[in-house]
């Protein structure tokens, strides 16, 4: 499968890249026809839906199985579209798989799992400190059998995308109550009355025709059909979508890291300063070496969290989605920097793809829980552990 899904993105996905992004500019809704033939052709040849590990809907593959396609995907931007793996709608459409009734199933996931539709997932905001999922202050309120969605959501992605039919919008339904059952899931779709677009935010001044967007709800009211689990459960299903996502997440970004690795290479064996290859220098050589130590290691720590996914489970596993979280992105973050250093000015520029992946992974050290969030989460987790060794020696010397 790693062959074959190789020579799929080698082959027919990469070429098709510049052809996609013009038919783009001009597309109102739905998908593009470049990218229609792309997805026929991934179900033809059995890539399709792989990140599910449901075989009723995708591939069936484990976390471990998928890792090293993942990792494929991450060198070529249009390849986890092409294959249906693209973030953030399949993560949606893992929640919904365990959150989703029947109505919600047929209207809103079925179209996702086929690959006509996407969708955005609305949490972050501009006014509170968003890495504290607490704090979302969107509010919804009752009136009748609807709800009444009020405030802001910014970083947005892919609400632009001409496929995405709805949002799934993290509310704040009790804000008096418990940390964890103030906020509900609610199912808002793209066109719903009073949800506009602010703005189409960049990213060190990468704008995205799909989006990192601004939103306003004023007052969008969504029928109470729409709220996906049960009122005050929107944590629990935003933990549940969020750990998948940051081990994809972590597995992507290797691939994209391999890239920034492979560019560097390239480069400095084919450029020559004071009479010798850039490849000679002892500094660019450590820079190599210790990329490919970094890398090695981030990748195994990937496929250990992975396989701790497999055997025990999504929460069994999170302490370890934490270190990942933050090992994989200041790895590929280190990688990208060196190569952009010795690319010179090119490096910089739009004539290497080195520029946007920086700030492509520097802005990941942020989304999905800024590094400072998961640091916190490890050393708590670490001096628990060490307290417990220290209690437990003194009892047995006791």
């Amino acid at each position: 499968m790693i062959e074959r899904l190789r020579a799929f993105i080698d082959d027919r996905v990469r070429s098709a890249e510049a052809e996609h992004q013009q038919e783009m500019e001009t597309l109102e809704h739905g998908l593009t026809a470049t990218m229609k033939r792309l997805q026929d052709e991934a179900k033809v040849l059995g890539l399709w839906n792989l990140s599910f590990t449901d075989p009723s809907v995708g591939a069936g593959l484990s976390f471990s199985e998928y890792a090293p396609l993942a990792e494929l995907m991450g060198t070529c931007r249009l390849a986890t579209q092409v294959t249906n793996c693209d973030p953030p709608t399949n993560i949606n459409a893992e929640a919904m798989l365990m959150y989703a009734d029947a109505e919600q199933r047929e209207l809103w996931l079925d179209p996702m799992l086929e690959g006509s539709m996407k969708s955005a997932f609305a949490m972050t905001e501009p006014t509170v400190g968003s890495s504290d999922a607490s704090n979302i202050a969107l509010r919804a309120v009752k009136d009748g059998d609807t709800w009444v969605l009020n405030g802001r959501k910014w970083w947005i992605s892919g609400v632009l995308n001409p496929a995405c039919g709805f949002l799934m919008t993290v509310a704040s339904t009790d804000p008096n109550g418990s940390a964890h059952r103030r906020h509900t899931q609610f199912i808002v779709p793209r066109d719903a009355h009073g949800l506009s677009v602010e703005r189409n935010l960049s990213k060190f001044g990468y704008v995205s025709r799909e989006g990192h967007v601004e939103l306003m709800f004023d007052n969008v009211r969504v029928p109470e059909a729409n709220i996906l689990g049960d009122v005050g459960g929107g944590f629990a299903i935003g933990q549940a979508r969020l750990g998948s996502a940051r081990v994809q997440h972590c597995m992507r970004t290797i691939g994209l890291a391999e890239l920034a690795l492979s560019l560097m290479c390239e480069r400095a064996d084919s450029r020559t300063t004071f009479g010798a290859l850039v490849s000679a220098r002892s500094n660019i050589q450590d820079w190599i070496a210790e990329s490919r130590i970094e890398l090695d290691a981030a990748r195994l720590l990937t496929l250990r969290t992975a396989w701790l996914m497999d055997k025990e489970g999504n929460k069994a596993a999170a302490p370890e989605m934490s270190v990942i979280k933050v090992k994989v992105m200041e790895t590929a973050y280190t990688i990208i920097d060196r190569a952009i250093q010795v690319h010179g000015a090119a490096g910089v520029s739009e004539d290497t793809p080195l520029a946007e992946m920086f700030a492509d992974i520097r802005s990941l050290r942020i989304a999905d829980g800024p590094d400072e969030v998961h640091k916190m989460a490890i050393a708590k987790r670490e001096l628990r552990r060490q307290a417990a060794s220290r209690a437990e020696m003194a009892e047995v010397g006791s």
